[in-house]
């Protein structure tokens, strides 16, 4: 049984943990909503942007003309998974998601007997798929430095991929993120970015679906253009939907985290109030045993 000592020095231990744990919540708190906006509002840029290269896509089909990223290299040998995680842990399983999508997707592959390689942007996914898939690491991007997510950081990564696959590295590319919902649900998702694939239903249900356009320049040109951009668009969203989904899962583990500790303290208090009473009252029958005694 604890000494009165250690139970005191284990409520304070705990109190102190509750503190920090509550600081946490309220820092992700604040960052959520900034995360949020920013991913809610590139969503309808995202989606209209895939619904005119759709459309485009479509109407050129798998022609000799097509560009490489749209018709791909006619194998799929190679794949290329990019793994998006935080730089950061602290915020449930909002990390082992991801990497548990990444990890059953690479290990389906190798059954079909594809050659698969990984690509992770983020410590946490990293250090989560070493173990198992160390070997097939061949890049890893830090973004431990970056505090606010532009642009220019999915440009960078999508400029290394484009430039694996012009090299002929890979056949296919696949990006693995978390999507937010909202702050206690966070979908792991798996997209598939090289090449290019058609999302009829987005298409169809596209304002100007019905309406025939004619292009100046033609269809494949604008397409060699867009491709690139689409690559950096979707790597892009994909990492704004991660910082809204990390705030909200770190808000709620943290959130967790408080409250159970609020009840261990509780416990911890019951039992120190026990064993104090208990040595009170063990001092109560010792002096009144002694004072019989005289």
């Amino acid at each position: 049984m604890p000494s009165l000592k250690d139970l005191k020095n284990r409520i304070e231990s705990v109190k102190s943990t509750r503190k920090i744990t509550k600081a946490m919540q309220m820092v992700a708190a604040a960052k959520l909503r900034r995360a949020q906006d920013a991913a809610e509002q590139s969503r309808p840029y995202a989606e209209r942007f895939n619904a005119v290269m759709g459309k485009l896509a479509a109407s050129v089909g798998d022609s000799d003309s097509a560009p490489r990223l749209l018709r791909g290299t006619g194998s799929d040998d190679v794949h290329l998974l990019v793994v998006l995680t935080a730089e950061r842990g602290l915020c449930g399983g909002f990390n082992a998601n991801i990497a548990k999508l990444a990890r059953a997707e690479a290990e389906d592959l190798r059954a079909k007997g594809k050659t698969v390689k990984i690509l992770t942007v983020g410590k946490k996914g990293r250090d989560a798929l070493k173990r198992d898939l160390g070997e097939l690491f061949i890049h890893h991007v830090d973004l431990s430095e970056v505090k606010n997510i532009g642009y220019a950081d999915a440009q960078t990564i999508a400029a290394d991929v484009l430039s694996r696959f012009d090299a002929g590295e890979f056949d296919v590319a696949k990006i693995f993120y978390s999507k937010f919902v909202n702050v206690v649900s966070q979908v792991p998702s798996m997209q598939q970015v090289i090449p290019f694939q058609v999302d009829e239903e987005t298409a169809e249900e596209a304002p100007e679906a019905s309406v025939v356009y004619d292009y100046e320049p033609d269809e494949e040109a604008i397409l060699a253009d867009l491709l690139p951009r689409g690559v950096a668009t979707a790597i892009f969203s994909a990492l704004l939907e991660n910082g809204a989904s990390e705030q909200g899962a770190r808000m709620s583990a943290m959130d967790n985290a408080t409250r159970n500790a609020g009840e261990m303290i509780d416990k911890l208090t019951i039992e120190y109030n026990r064993s104090r009473q208990a040595v009170i009252t063990n001092e109560l029958i010792e002096i009144i045993s002694g004072a019989e005694a005289l």
